[in-house]
């Protein structure tokens, strides 16, 4: 195993029990707003569990994180990406749907990730180059011939309400030809899922990099594609993502082109 992986899992692991154990005592999770979104103490005690983690063993890296923002360390090559808990809103109303998602780029290239579902202990991991697991067992996405069928995982772009409608208008083309539309609230876990066959394709707007960066390496180590809004590779910048096998997205890519307009031309 990457010993940076093996990093990663550890702190993943040792963050999701800490959430975990939070919801034995409820009136103990303090909510705040934060923008459009909502953050927990919990969040910000994961967080610093998972960088304390990474710290000790890599003390020069450099750090993105959801809730503390940028720490520049000595070593300019080696970034962790990471959200302590992917599905807030979820895991605050009681919906067991979130994750704790790690990812570390090197030289701008994203080597090693981990996306860990506590709830379900379920473990996503990804090393660039040699596949992509879940619970240490090699992980393939499906292989749609068409959009026909197709279980596609999205979201209403709570974080960019301003292209609320040209979003919808997408999603609308889409559901005429797919099966069937997923909204969970997490998307680490989508792309994970998407991984592992759960769904087909995965159509996001407005994310942050931290929402992305370890679940798009395990879709792509699964055999996914993955691309921005006009078929680029973006998407960690632009926020925008679609990913699934070539007859997912291109048709999806397609359909954001002809009714997404310029709104969507990112």
């Amino acid at each position: 195993m990457h010993p940076m992986l093996n990093i990663a899992i550890r702190a993943a692991r040792k963050a999701g029990d800490h959430v975990i154990k939070s919801l034995e005592k409820p009136q103990g999770i303090e909510v705040a707003n934060k923008g459009s979104d909502v953050v927990t103490n919990i969040d910000h005690e994961a967080e610093a569990i998972i960088i304390n983690s990474i710290l000790k063993s890599y003390p020069d890296h450099c750090i993105l994180a959801a809730e503390s923002g940028t720490k520049e360390g000595r070593d300019k090559e080696c970034q962790w990406i990471i959200d302590p808990v992917d599905g807030t809103k979820n895991f605050v109303r009681g919906l067991p749907h979130y994750a704790i998602s790690i990812a570390l780029r090197m030289r701008g290239r994203t080597e090693v990730s981990v996306v860990y579902d506590p709830s379900r202990n379920e473990l996503f991991t990804a090393t660039r180059g040699s596949g992509a697991q879940l619970n240490s067992q090699r992980l393939r996405t499906s292989q749609p011939r068409d959009l026909s069928g197709t279980i596609i995982a999205t979201g209403l772009p709570f974080a960019a309400k301003q292209h609320a409608e040209a979003l919808n208008k997408v999603q609308s083309a889409i559901f005429v030809e797919c099966d069937d539309m997923r909204q969970s609230g997490c998307s680490a876990l989508d792309l994970c899922y998407l991984a592992a066959g759960r769904v087909d394709g995965v159509v996001k707007l407005g994310q942050k990099p931290w929402e992305l960066a370890a679940g798009e390496l395990i879709a792509r180590e699964a055999g996914a594609i993955c691309t921005d809004f006009t078929g680029n590779t973006n998407y960690l910048t632009s926020g925008n993502i679609v990913a699934g096998n070539a007859r997912v997205v291109k048709p999806i890519i397609a359909k954001i082109r002809e009714h997404g307009g310029e709104a969507l031309a990112k």
